[in-house]
Parts: C-alpha cells; structure tokens; sequence
C-alpha cells in the first residue's frame, strides 16, 4: 500500500494533535506527516493525518465542516472554557428550565458571531493566545463568523446539585470553537458554562466509522495509511478525468479548458492515477496543487 494518503486516527483523550502527529511520524517512518485540524487534548475522536505528498491535502481538510458530540456543564464557568482549565465562577443552575437550556442553543444555532476562547491557539502579534493568558495577560480575542447548522440537544441531566449537564450534537463550520458555545449558551443562562467532554465525530466525509485507534495502527506499521492518496481525493473533492494529453499538460502545471465543475476538484489521469487539485478561474481550469508522482 502506497505511503501517500490519509489515515483518520480516533484521538485518545489525554494527547495533543501534535503528539499524534509524532506518533504516526514514527509508525509510517517518514517525518512528512501532519494533522487537518486540531483537537484539545481533553477531546476525542476524527483527526485526519497526511501522510507524503497527501500532506498538500490538509489545507481543504482543515476548512471542512466538522461535527461532534459534546456535554456542556451550566453553572460553572471555567477560564478555558472547558473541564481542563480552573472554575472561576459558581451560579447554581437547578432552577434553569429545558425550555430556556433549548431556547438558548437555538439561538446559537445558524452564521453567527463568535468570539473563540481565550485560551486558543489563535495568534496574537505571532504568539499564541493561550501562551498570554498563561503569562497573566487579559487576552481579547476578535469576533469570528462562524456558521453552526446543526445543534441537537440529546439529553439534559440534573446528576448532581446545582449544575446542568447538557448533551449535544453539532455540526459546524470549520473554525468553530464548541467550548465557546458551551461558554455562551451559560452567560445567556446567567449561570455560566463550560465543555465537559468533546468528541470529533465527522471533518467533511470522513467519520468515526472508519477510524482507527492508534494501538490499530501500531499493529499495521508502516503501512498505517488507510486512504492511499487517490483513494482521499476522490472521496474529498469532485472528479474530473482528464484525456491522455490533458494529463500530460496538467502535470506539468499547464491549465485546461473548463468543464463546469464547482471547484476545487481532483483531476485524474486514465491510468486512474490522482494528477492535481483543479479550480476553475478567468475561463481556464488551473492546478493549485500537482500531485501527480515526479
């Protein structure tokens, strides 16, 4: 099996994307590996890993939408917005009805505007923002729009005294911040909120049912790549065929007539083999990556 592709990984809790990322570097025995889009170390569940020339894939992968479970806590709030950081408020939720709970992540729901969480990955002046909370800076981040299409809640506990947990499942736009919605539906409430728990569910096509853990992996190495790279375009992007000598231009970076497809989308040789990635622009078709082979 060909080294190039992807490998959608089921992410232990307890890890960082990076340390994934390092793993599988070690499993596939090439450093060309890394990850389209990260996950909290507290979160589980699909992260893609580009392997060889299928790392050039990772830049659609991150924009893909995404979908997850989650339980959103009320009345705590927490300084990272989820269960990892420290409760810096306590408003007792019991008295919160179902009725205001839904009627408060419905209006979460649809393009919105969402400030991310302090502590983020997100870059202030080029240092991270989670780095500035930590060194005692108030960090303020920018409003994002987002787009969240689907917020079902599937089940409201009341376990324990003074708190609500809320179960949802999301799918979002890609740079959602879930712990956000989680902080927000609790401001909204007037008791606070945070993420208890998060699982990755789906980025665009690729989903849980086909993941792996890393301990599956282990047990393959180094063939650890379950989506040879003609195999992940052909799922991720619509497909063109190109003729004989429409590869051979396309190859060498030449553009092509346009067909009408909605870019981008994967191009493909007659032998079936991926040649480029493909957008069509000012009347000609024109890589944006060529991954045909050298």
């Amino acid at each position: 099996m060909s080294r190039d592709g992807l490998i959608v990984v089921d992410k232990p809790g307890g890890m960082t994307s990076h340390d994934v990322v390092a793993r599988t570097r070690r499993l596939a025995r090439t450093r060309r590996v890394g990850h389209g889009g990260t996950l909290d170390p507290m979160a589980t569940g699909v992260l893609v890993i580009g392997v060889g020339r299928a790392t050039r894939l990772l830049t659609y992968v991150i924009g893909a939408g995404k979908s997850y479970t989650a339980t959103i806590r009320l009345g705590q709030a927490t300084i990272t917005d989820d269960a990892e950081g420290d409760v810096i408020a306590s408003t007792p939720a019991g008295a919160v009805t179902d009725e205001a709970i839904r009627a408060a992540l419905a209006a979460l729901t649809g393009e919105i505007e969402q400030v991310p969480s302090a502590v983020s990955a997100i870059k202030i002046d080029g240092q991270r923002a989670y780095k500035r909370v930590r060194e005692g800076e108030i960090v303020e981040l920018p409003a994002r729009r987002v787009t969240i299409s689907r917020l079902d809640v599937l089940a409201i506990r009341r376990d324990v005294p003074d708190v609500v947990d809320v179960d949802v499942d999301v799918t979002c736009s890609s740079g959602t911040y879930v712990r956000a919605i989680a902080r927000d539906a609790g401001r909204a409430l007037g008791v606070g909120g945070h993420l208890t728990a998060l699982r990755r569910t789906a980025v665009g096509s690729f989903t849980l049912a086909e993941a792996a853990t890393l301990d599956e992996l282990e047990q393959h190495a180094p063939e650890v790549v379950n989506l040879p790279l003609d195999v992940a375009a052909d799922r991720f992007f619509p497909r063109r065929d190109a003729t004989g000598e429409e590869a051979k231009v396309l190859s060498h970076g030449g553009p092509l007539d346009p067909v009408g497809i909605a870019g981008p989308y994967a191009v493909f040789g007659p032998d079936g083999g991926l040649i480029a990635i493909v957008s069509e622009r000012d009347g000609r078709a024109r890589a944006e990556i060529v991954l045909a082979p050298a």
